[in-house]
């Protein structure tokens, strides 16, 4: 199949961020293949209201499978025949692995091999993959660079997700297929996930409910508005990356490969904010105080996070430029609007 003809398979198309993917290939007038499990994570409603949005393009068609399932991926890849992937489907949060483990494994170990195996047979031209700023767990440098190691991960999560891009240099190597790896830095924005911070404390403070803030709300987090991460995986798509030829033994670059077309990239803001001034943006568009309930560091979390993305704006030429308080504007105006809350007193 000629490539302008061929479909990008997208897969976690009901999820955040690959729904927001699949909105823009599609609006560019590309044929788009999308895969969700639709898993109770969350709320269903909200994932089939995202898949909706996306059913109403003629060149979209979708599937309800688990990637994990070996036989329905490779009648998925046979049937379609994709020549890029973009692989957003996992099972997220840094949490929720204290106590189900074995979904990270299921999800994000099992699929994509899957998702791998099926590059490998059918010679895909280019890997797009979501890992995360939570590999480099406990770096303390600052900001968080492609050429710092990430071999102390903190979380199931983080631990399944460089286990990604081990997996896919893997692949590369053996089999020449190209593969980007993402590192996603707190991403937010409409039609977001209800387990993450702009969710809870948006709902909060619009029902007048507390709303739990970690280590007094002292941690800085670079929350990265989620078209600007579109920018960025859509960008990149064209980027196939190629063997690196400077890339030495003698002083290994973590995040290029002189022995297969692999490459990692940050994705983020690169301007962090202070938790509690996130929650005093949020009160501001919401035209309501927060009630506060401060509670001790949880397990898996860091204190910081900051992206260099210098590497993915020198690739694509994006930079990330939604200020947090434009962002969060854009949220809450969102919220209001998809669950019917009225204005703030």
């Amino acid at each position: 199949m000629p490539e302008n003809l061929a479909p990008i398979l997208v897969t976690g198309t009901a999820g955040f961020i690959g729904s927001h993917v699949a909105l823009r290939l599609l609006s560019q007038g590309k044929r788009v293949v999308g895969v969700d499990n639709l898993t109770p994570y969350y709320d269903l409603a909200l994932k089939r209201a995202r898949r909706d949005r996306l059913l109403a393009y003629p060149n979209y068609v979708d599937f309800e499978i688990d990637l994990a399932d070996a036989k329905a991926t490779a009648e998925l890849f046979e049937r379609h025949r994709p020549d890029r992937v973009v692989n957003l489907a996992a099972q997220p949060g840094v949490r929720y692995g204290l106590d189900h483990p074995r979904g990270y494994t299921h999800s994000n170990i099992e699929a994509f091999l899957s998702i791998l195996e099926e590059c490998r047979r059918h010679k895909v031209r280019h890997l797009v993959y979501a890992s995360t700023s939570s590999v480099y767990g406990a770096n303390s440098t600052m900001p968080f660079s492609e050429r710092h190691r990430a071999d102390h991960p903190l979380s199931i999560y983080a631990a399944t997700k460089r286990a990604n891009e081990l997996m896919a240099h893997s692949y590369s190597h053996l089999f020449n297929i190209p593969t980007t790896g993402l590192r996603f830095f707190t991403v937010y924005g409409p039609w977001g996930r209800p387990d993450m911070a702009m969710f809870k404390f948006t709902r909060g403070i619009l029902t007048g409910e507390p709303i739990d803030v970690y280590h007094g709300g002292n941690m800085e987090r670079d929350f990265t508005y989620v078209d600007d991460v579109v920018d960025g995986i859509v960008g990149i798509l064209d980027v196939i990356p190629d063997i690196d030829p400077s890339w030495s033994s003698d002083d290994p670059h973590p995040a290029s490969s002189g022995v297969a077309p692999w490459r990692i990239y940050n994705i983020g803001n690169s301007r962090p904010v202070n938790l509690m001034r996130y929650i005093e943006v949020i009160e501001k568009c919401a035209g309501r105080k927060a009630n506060l309930n401060f509670l001790p560091m949880q397990s898996g979390d860091v204190l910081r996070t900051s992206a260099d993305v210098s590497a993915l704006e020198a690739a694509t030429g994006n930079r990330p430029s939604v200020s947090v308080e434009e962002g969060v504007r854009r949220f809450v105006e969102w919220y209001r609007s998809y669950y019917g809350v009225e204005g703030g007193e």
